[in-house]
């Protein structure tokens, strides 16, 4: 089986974990502050705080933008389901904003409209998570100005996006957001075997986003509500979490972030030789902005069924009967049955649901062959006729 994605693990990433074996710190020590030292300086940020998932990543950026009971969130309804939780983990309410059709990513029109009737009935979002699928950035700017007309805060849900650009800057940089998050998962660019990052150029919201990493606890004297007992003292000052990432972890990350830029342009090698060998199928091939240089995580391509005589799902089955790891990324959040508990109709969202009845994620991983690139493509053919 060719799989949708794979981590890359190399000999030098192997001896960065058994060296931290060896070491006196398995958590707590040097190698998270390294690492995030590390992507900070790649990607432009002022501050990076690793974390044990992107989706803990998430719960604390939302609670550090205060995101809280009678408040509302809004993202798009394509995306992993963390985008949204992350919401109604904090006590918000969530909602969401339609995709673009040639992006996949959130809409900026359709945002514009949604806010102006959320306007009139005084339920504008707290917080926007803006996802960057497939690795390709949203329209950050138009967002922004968005945001700045409806007092909105903005997480940029980067997790497939690590090593990509948006207008010529590193996604990471937070210059059109107030926090940016990544993800370390084994299917993503970089990996920690599981891990996330959040990244801010404000120090209160990393000061915030520290503490509650870690339990809510500090030994920082500025933030106690005392003089400390003695050099043992620490105090829990607000209610946090136990999200911290270990140095194992970080070490295999600092390792990683060594090969990120040849691991993005190996994924453009292969979305480029795609998009030769399927012009002439009946395929929608991804688009690229002009303003962007994706990640590239993903390859996703959209049947144009109604040019073929099989169904989605018949296509999706018969590449996975010949050894093809297709994915489908993702089933619209909205129509998940908790969310659907909510009220969320299946047609709420006419773009999401276009999408997902025709999308499917052809493999695509740095460490892939051109052979094995040959072997998709040829059972996608065979799928197809």
């Amino acid at each position: 089986m060719i799989p949708y994605g794979k981590q890359d693990i190399s000999q030098a990433d192997i001896e960065a974990v058994l060296e931290v074996l060896q070491s006196d710190f398995l958590t707590q020590g040097p190698k998270v502050p390294e690492f995030e030292a590390k992507v900070a300086s790649h990607v432009g940020a002022k501050h990076a705080l690793a974390v044990n998932s992107a989706t803990s990543a998430l719960h604390i950026a939302c609670l550090a933008l205060g995101l809280g009971e009678g408040d509302w969130l809004w993202t798009t309804p394509i995306t992993f389901v963390a985008s949204a939780n992350c919401g109604l983990y904090c006590g918000a309410k969530v909602d969401f904003v339609d995709i673009d059709p040639q992006t996949y990513n959130l809409c900026p029109k359709k945002l514009a409209e949604k806010l102006e009737e959320a306007k009139q009935k005084d339920r504008l979002p707290k917080v926007l998570v803006a996802v960057h699928l497939c690795g390709q950035p949203c329209d950050m700017e138009a967002i922004r100005k968005l945001s700045q007309q409806y007092s909105f805060s903005i997480i940029e849900d980067a997790s497939h996006a690590i090593g990509g650009k948006y207008q010529g800057e590193f996604i990471g940089s937070s210059r059109y957001s107030d926090i940016t998050v990544f993800s370390f998962h084994p299917v993503k660019i970089v990996t920690t075997a599981e891990g996330g990052m959040a990244l801010t150029n404000s120090d209160e919201l990393a000061s915030r986003m520290n503490l509650l990493r870690s339990h809510g606890v500090t030994r920082e004297q500025n933030l106690m509500t005392h003089e400390p007992d003695g050099p043992w003292y620490y105090q829990q000052v607000d209610l946090g979490f136990n999200y911290r990432m270990t140095e194992l972890q970080a070490a295999l990350g600092v390792s990683q972030m060594n090969r990120l830029d040849v691991f993005v342009e190996r994924r453009h090698e292969l979305a480029k030789r795609y998009d030769q060998l399927l012009k002439d199928m009946p395929v929608t091939k991804p688009w690229q902005h002009s303003d962007s240089y994706s990640g590239l995580h993903l390859y996703v391509i959209r049947l144009q069924l109604e040019k073929i005589n099989k169904s989605h799902r018949q296509v999706f089955e018969l590449l996975r009967e010949q050894g093809i790891g297709v994915n489908l990324h993702y089933i619209p959040v909205h129509t998940q049955p908790y969310y659907q508990a909510m009220g969320f109709s299946a047609e709420d969202f006419p773009e999401a649901m276009a999408y997902y009845r025709e999308a499917i994620s052809l493999p695509m991983f740095q460490g892939m062959t051109s052979d094995q690139q040959d072997e998709v493509v040829k059972a996608l053919e065979l799928a197809l006729a």
